[in-house]
């Protein structure tokens, strides 16, 4: 992740800086700072970009889920049609017509659930990594302005 990189190399500058005499704070080059600063600002934007895609791939695999039940149920239909045509069977090929929907049900509900936890942790994952990185980049602000 680049801007953990980047960040890792804030944390250097700042622990490489002059030592000011009597007290905790280093003398840093500002530009050199700030134009780590701005690369992150360009880099956020991707790990943004990133949890956007995670958000569009959950909605794609639910619309895939969702096709896949669609196909089984409209199988399960057709054939429940082909079945009721012969007369001594009806009551049979209504049960496992039945059988068949329920399954088919139960897969596409499964495949679902599947994709939205799925989603759901890779999401909780992208936020948790944002979190972390705010949380850093905060403490580096505070650090640069002599705040603790």
């Amino acid at each position: 992740m680049d801007v953990l990189r980047l960040i890792d190399e804030i944390e250097d500058i700042v622990e490489g800086g002059s030592s000011l005499p009597f007290s905790s704070k280093v003398m840093v080059d500002k530009d050199e700072l700030l134009e780590i600063i701005k690369e992150i600002r360009i880099k956020l934007p991707d790990e943004i970009k990133q949890a956007s895609w995670i958000k569009e791939e959950r909605q794609r695999i639910l619309a895939e889920a969702q096709k896949d039940a669609d196909t089984l149920l409209n199988e399960a239909e057709n054939r429940l049609e082909e079945l009721v045509e012969q007369e001594e069977i009806t009551k049979k090929a209504k049960e496992r017509a039945e059988e068949i929907i329920t399954k088919a049900q139960n897969n596409a509900k499964e495949i679902r659930l599947g994709s939205m936890e799925y989603a759901d942790n890779l999401l909780m994952e992208t936020q948790e990594n944002l979190k972390e990185l705010i949380e850093l980049l905060n403490e580096n602000r505070k650090e640069l302005r002599g705040i603790k």
